[in-house]
């Protein structure tokens, strides 16, 4: 922190996060350009930015935990209105070289009727998409509940599910209870609620557990899954506002005050993330050491954090993620 800040002791400035890379049958060996890593014996599949074992990069907290530092500085990083001192969102970089399998995630009621804080819902916001990429979000229309166990026994489910083309910059919602599948093509944001809980319905004969049974039960033959269509505003462009996220890209005109940055109504949460989607950034504030914001990193903004200026270093192709509070009136 630099020398005579007259930051609150309540105060917490921003910082990196570094990403966990986590092993997946589907991922791929090798991330380049996108990540300078390969992979050892097991391919990779996620890239977790903001999961609880992932550590901090920099700052006075470097090391710790993610985890650990929503335990001890909830209030700093998450403001008044969090309805939970919990991390609300993970957010990762999907890889998929295979088909991932047609899963389906449970709402936070099923959730919490089998012992787990909260359900699944999220969304896929597309890096990159190579021509004819899709994937799988919801139910044909009049499928039934029999189809579907039909399809899981004799390997026919995918004849029932609602495929979509991907092209770049596309934005794709997936609530709880959607049957859904992401399959090769493209290279997805994904913004979700901070859980890993998926039950596979069917793994194209790949040795996975399976979880029919709980599969079904959380699956909704409806829903308000499919592609979201951008709103453009003066200052930003949002890509997704529903009940758990938000996700905006932000331009940065050469050089940005975080002021500018503020949620435009009182249900986001105080927490914001930054992720470079491509080009670097600096983050400069009198209250704190410049942070380099490198392609494909992210940032989190605590909601007591002090004011700065981003400065667009070239190519920043911003994009931040907020968490909403459920319950509250949008």
């Amino acid at each position: 922190m630099v020398a005579g800040s007259k930051m609150l002791s309540s105060a917490l400035a921003p910082f990196l996060i570094e990403p966990r890379f986590v092993g997946r049958v589907w991922g791929y060996q090798d991330l380049h350009p996108w990540y300078d890593r390969v992979a050892g014996e097991e391919p990779i599949g996620e890239v977790w930015l903001t999961g609880d074992d992932c550590r901090v990069a920099s700052g006075p907290l470097a090391g710790k935990t993610l985890g650990k530092v929503f335990s001890e500085s909830s209030a700093a990083l998450l403001g008044s209105a969090a309805p939970s001192p919990e991390s609300p969102l993970l957010i990762k970089v999907i890889f998929a070289r295979e088909k991932l399998s047609v899963q389906v995630h449970p709402d936070d009621r099923l959730a919490q009727k089998y012992g787990q804080p909260r359900g699944k819902t999220e969304c896929w916001y597309a890096l990159s998409a190579e021509p004819g990429a899709q994937v799988a979000a919801g139910l044909k229309p009049g499928v039934t509940m029999d189809q579907i166990r039909n399809g899981i026994h004799d390997g026919t489910l995918e004849e029932s599910l609602n495929v979509l083309p991907v092209d770049e910059g596309d934005m794709i919602f997936v609530d709880a209870g959607t049957v859904h599948a992401i399959w090769p093509g493209s290279i997805l944001l994904e913004t979700q609620q901070n859980c890993d809980l998926t039950y596979r319905m069917y793994d194209y004969g790949r040795p996975r557990e399976l979880h029919i049974d709980k599969s079904i039960e959380a699956t909704r033959l409806s829903t308000h899954a499919g592609k979201v269509p951008p709103r453009v505003l003066d200052d930003r462009t949002v890509l997704i506002d529903v009940q758990y996220f938000c996700v905006e890209r932000i331009p940065v005109p050469g050089a940005l005050a975080s002021h500018h940055l503020k949620a435009q109504d009182e249900t986001a949460g105080g927490l914001s993330y930054l992720f470079a989607a491509a080009g670097t950034a600096r983050l400069i504030s009198h209250d704190f050491e410049p942070i380099d914001l490198l392609e494909r990193g992210i940032v989190a903004v605590p909601a007591t954090s002090p004011e700065f200026v981003i400065h667009d270093l070239g190519d920043l192709d911003l994009i931040r993620i907020s968490p909403r509070w459920p319950g509250l009136s949008q």
